[in-house]
């Protein structure tokens, strides 16, 4: 396992870590928060896996439209 989230500025020694998958890891978690303001998604409202994931694309196409 490598670290992907940079180290504290008062630590002694300095953890190395790759800016690159820290972005892309602040994107993904972004997004998971942006899904979470639905209440939907939020609660499982849906049991059915299939109806679980088309809300889930409906709430992305709404939250990212241009």
């Amino acid at each position: 396992m490598r670290a992907c989230i940079p180290g504290r500025k008062h630590r002694k020694t300095t953890v190395r870590y790759d800016k690159h998958r820290y972005q892309q890891r602040n994107r993904i978690e972004i997004m998971f928060g942006r899904l979470k303001d639905w209440r939907r998604i939020a609660t499982l409202y849906d049991r059915c896996p299939n109806v679980f994931l088309s809300a889930i694309a409906l709430a992305a196409a709404v939250i990212f439209w241009p």
